[in-house]
């Protein structure tokens, strides 16, 4: 029985590793198109979610720019600005980052927050999401017009905002960054919406 010679293992190496990166290959193409379709789909759900859709007449997800490694989708309505979408992270959270959507109609009022990723700890640091605790809703028509930025914070640290029995850090980290955001909103408002210059 003959044996195998390097050559011949490596050609049988090499032909196996052709039909895999074919394969791959395939799939990835024919699947290519359904993933940015469901991406697509899924971003405007989020974006549905912290603004409802009789406010805007444009496709928020295809209008977005980014400053200072911000993600802002912008709102009009017959071409006239109407609320920002703010995708931010914080860092800050007890397991980890915070990934959430803030909504701030041209005036700074926030519309909406909506949790998008966490790793908190169940029964506890997961009350930030809307199924989990209505606490989110806490923020909804908050401007910093009617409160001082001091009161922007749990009421822990002498602010307005509930913490959660056991879980201060988790609330703390999402009120410090929809602080951040509202900051954010009013300093660079002309960036986002040249119009309102």
């Amino acid at each position: 029985m003959p044996t195998s010679t390097p050559l011949s293992a490596a050609f049988r190496l090499a032909c196996f590793s052709f039909i895999v990166i074919g394969l791959v290959s395939f799939v990835f193409h024919q699947t290519k198109d359904k993933i940015i379709q469901n991406e697509h789909d899924a971003l405007l759900q989020s974006l549905q979610s912290v603004l409802a859709q009789t406010l805007y007449d444009n496709k928020p997800n295809e209008d977005s720019i980014t400053l200072e490694n911000v993600i802002i989708y912008r709102a009009y309505r017959a071409n006239t600005p109407v609320a920002a979408i703010i995708k931010s992270t914080t860092p800050r959270g007890y397991s980890g980052d915070i990934q959430l959507l803030t909504a701030l109609d041209i005036t700074g009022s926030i519309l909406a927050v909506r949790i998008l990723d966490h790793k908190e700890t169940a029964g506890l640091g997961d009350k930030i999401e809307l199924k989990k605790s209505s606490w989110i809703l806490s923020f909804n028509h908050k401007t910093f017009a009617d409160m001082q930025r001091s009161q922007w914070a749990v009421k822990r640290d002498q602010g307005n905002f509930d913490q959660f029995t056991g879980a201060t850090i988790t609330p703390r980290a999402v009120v410090n960054e929809v602080k951040k955001i509202g900051l954010f909103f009013q300093q660079h408002k002309t960036q986002i919406f040249p119009q309102l210059k």
